[in-house]
């Protein structure tokens, strides 16, 4: 196994880091990494955002409730941005983008490049013996967010990703099996057989949330997630939000 696939099957998420700060060219290092990632029709349709003003992040600590959000070696905010392909058009030009600038097709898109460029960021940042956790709770007050980041008409913040020097040993929380993934010419029909992978995942995750270092619990992957989805409602908040800034629309 070579060293990349070595870094990558080596991820956890890391909670816990110590008191110190990444430096500038870690930070510039993890960036350029971010940007080699593929970038539909290459619009490179998002921006990343370092949260290094300590009230920024105790502020953004309260939000979400999560210690870790305060307590890191760097943050940053990683947002769709379809703002950036409109600053050389004219009033003209922009007017005549805003039909596809507000469509779902290229929020998607700009989400996808976010994605994609967090995932080369957390690869970089493991690479150098950091350690990562992506944090969707920034949305909890999505627009509280918005006014502290100044944020401008086509751009809102998708997640964030605290990074830093880790501060415990987390196990490797295991995958679901390659079958229940990975189908060939068609997706899988069978109901039969995918139950009978999520049982035997849900047994491998009793025995792995049963023995793991800390937070220990009698939990399976699919109880997990049925338990939650059927007891949350969906937050049309962000839907609003996210269509006051122009972005997925139509």
């Amino acid at each position: 196994m070579n060293e990349v696939l070595a870094t990558m099957m080596n991820h956890r998420s890391i909670r816990r880091f110590k008191e110190e700060q990444v430096t500038r060219e870690q930070i510039e290092q993890i960036v350029r990494a971010a940007q080699m990632a593929s970038s539909s029709n290459f619009m490179q349709s998002y921006s990343l955002i370092g949260i290094t003003e300590p009230a920024m992040k105790e502020e953004l600590g309260a939000i979400t409730g999560l210690p870790y959000v305060a307590a890191n070696g760097h943050l940053f905010i990683f947002c769709a941005d379809l703002h950036r392909v409109t600053v050389r058009g004219t009033e003209e030009e922009t007017k005549n983008m805003e039909a596809m600038l507000e469509s779902s097709a290229l929020y998607q898109i700009a989400v996808i490049d976010a994605a994609l460029a967090a995932q080369n960021a957390a690869l970089a940042a493991e690479s150098m013996g950091l350690g990562v956790v992506i944090i969707g709770a920034i949305a909890k007050d999505i627009a509280r967010l918005d006014t502290m980041l100044k944020l401008p008409k086509y751009v809102v913040p998708l997640f964030a990703m605290a990074i830093g020097v880790p501060d415990q040993h987390t196990d490797i929380k295991p995958r679901l099996p390659v079958p229940a993934v990975y189908f060939e010419n068609h997706y899988m029909a069978s109901r039969e057989e995918q139950l009978e992978q999520i049982e035997q995942y849900d047994e491998q995750m009793s025995a792995y949330y049963a023995g793991r270092n800390e937070n220990t619990r009698n939990d399976t992957w699919s109880h997990k997630h049925v338990a939650v989805l059927q007891s949350k409602v969906p937050v049309h908040q962000f839907t609003r939000y996210v269509q006051s800034k122009g972005l997925n629309r139509s």
